[in-house]
């Protein structure tokens, strides 16, 4: 992408997104002369670096991003040029990176506002002000995870901006990234509390989840493995059990669960685009009608199709192939779209309040059985019954006691591990996983390849916002990822 030949359009677009970055803030939230005064001002402050994380996770853009770029589903419209992956992403999605990229530096920057002024207040508890802090380092730890799995290495701030001239910061090495992640991901442990008000508060589980992702992603196993044991062990979670598909809405649709350890939880005044992008009709169960985006489309082609077995009760929750027409009858869906996603769907309006999960139970058992096994080498007993917990319930079994459709000791560890992600892949269909496993198991090509795709290198990396370039006296075009 040649600085030269971007269209007014999207410099307009990149450079408004680069400003709201700054202007979102208000004038007393930056103002310390005026503003961090007390518990009160600090509170006010976190609860700005929250909102950066909803209405979905840190905006819809993330979602689309993540979603579109598995080996299980197609773009449409605007998006359908993402699921291109032996192609570079077009000017509308580039714009798209873009927009995520400023959410996350916004993220970052209220972050560091807190990190900045809320220690020198003398108005306010220290139990509030470890708590406080710790809930920042969470929020700018998760920010950076989401930048560098996407972007690479990237600027590394610490520092609150208040304006433009403070945008000079080199990209840094994707090491020292993760470096500054797991210090604050640490940082945010220390001071989180254990029991928390509700799930849209980062607690010390989350941070331990947080924790046992990036070990994970960076390959020290035994660290993530003990750190997701540290959240199962703790008895506060436990999976919800399931006896038919609908069931599976007890973990998304109410507003919390015994297995929900963070979500992003949406309500009547702030609700959710991701149905907008599954589909969207006109009084119609499951919201089928020839108006819908229909954005996201299953590929029948890739492991969710006639590979799921049937009985999985996961794959009628997730999928669906008959609506009701005006006169009432059950009948299939048209043959352009024979089979449409069903996860965040209950009725006509679309369940716009569910809860998006950031961090939820089932994914502890399955960190621990992946990570626990490469590091030990093998399978333990203990790892293959984590994954089967996650088995049973899926077949509407008790996840504590043995059942008939328990994987089988015996595996050795790539089996195991490919059984892992293989569940990883049901298990959190929609919920945005899939790309950053293949991507960090390096599976990608392997896995785009199974469903008659070619991925380029291109790919694997976002491109840096021509913004940022244009802004950013620390970077420059030679900077650009590759194919950009």
């Amino acid at each position: 992408m040649k600085r030269i030949g971007i269209s007014i359009l999207v410099i307009t677009t990149l450079l408004t997104s680069c400003q709201d970055m700054l202007d979102e803030i208000p004038k007393d939230f930056v103002a310390r002369n005026n503003y961090y005064t007390n518990e009160a001002d600090a509170q006010g402050a976190l609860n700005g670096a929250y909102n950066t994380l909803g209405p979905e996770f840190f905006n819809i853009e993330n979602y689309i991003l993540s979603e579109l770029h598995g080996d299980y589903l197609n773009g449409r419209g605007s998006q359908a040029s993402i699921s291109l992956m032996d192609q570079l992403l077009d000017q509308q999605n580039i714009g798209r990176t873009a927009s995520l990229w400023s959410r996350l530096y916004l993220a970052v920057n209220r972050a560091n506002a807190v990190l900045n002024n809320v220690p020198g207040i003398a108005d306010i508890s220290e139990t509030a002000r470890s708590r406080i802090v710790g809930e920042a380092y969470f929020i700018r730890a998760l920010a950076y995870f989401e930048l560098v799995r996407g972007f690479g290495p990237v600027p590394i701030k610490t520092k609150e901006s208040t304006d433009l001239s403070e945008l000079e910061s080199p990209r840094r090495p994707e090491n020292e990234v993760y470096e500054l992640i797991i210090a604050d991901a640490l940082a945010a442990e220390q001071g989180l509390l254990e029991a928390v008000s509700g799930t849209g508060q980062a607690s010390k589980s989350a941070a331990k989840m947080l924790l046992a992702h990036v070990y994970l992603t960076i390959g020290d196993w035994a660290t993530a493995a003990a750190k997701a044991d540290e959240v199962i062990s703790s008895g506060k979670y436990q999976l919800v059990n399931v006896q038919q598909p609908d069931d599976f809405y007890q973990i998304f649709a109410a507003n919390t669960s015994s297995e929900d350890i963070m979500s992003v939880h949406h309500s009547e005044t702030r609700q959710s685009e991701i149905t907008n992008y599954l589909h969207m009709g006109n009084n119609i169960p499951f919201n089928y009608a020839s108006s819908g985006y229909f954005a996201w489309v299953p590929n029948m082609n890739s492991f969710i199709g006639e590979d799921w077995d049937e009985n999985d009760l996961r794959k009628p929750f997730n999928l669906y192939t008959h609506t009701q027409n005006a006169g009432g009858e059950w009948v299939p869906l048209p043959a352009t779209t024979p089979v449409l996603f069903k996860k965040f769907i209950t009725d006509n309006t679309g369940l716009r309040t569910y809860s998006a999960p950031i961090y939820r139970y089932a994914e502890a058992l399955l960190f621990y059985a992946e990570a626990a096994c490469r590091a030990e080498g093998a399978p333990s007993a203990l790892a293959l019954e984590r994954l089967n917990m996650i088995r049973r319930r899926a077949y509407g079994y008790d996840p504590d006691v043995p059942s008939p459709v328990d994987y089988s000791a015996g595996m050795d560890k790539e089996q195991f591990i490919d059984t892992v992600l293989q569940e990883r892949a049901y298990e959190f269909l929609i919920e945005r996983r899939r790309w950053w496993d293949l991507k960090r198991t390096g599976k990608a090509k392997e896995a785009f390849a199974a469903v008659g795709k070619t991925l380029i290198d291109e790919r694997l990396l976002w491109p840096i916002p021509e913004n940022e370039i244009n802004n950013n006296p620390a970077i420059s075009q030679e900077d650009q990822n590759p194919g950009y």
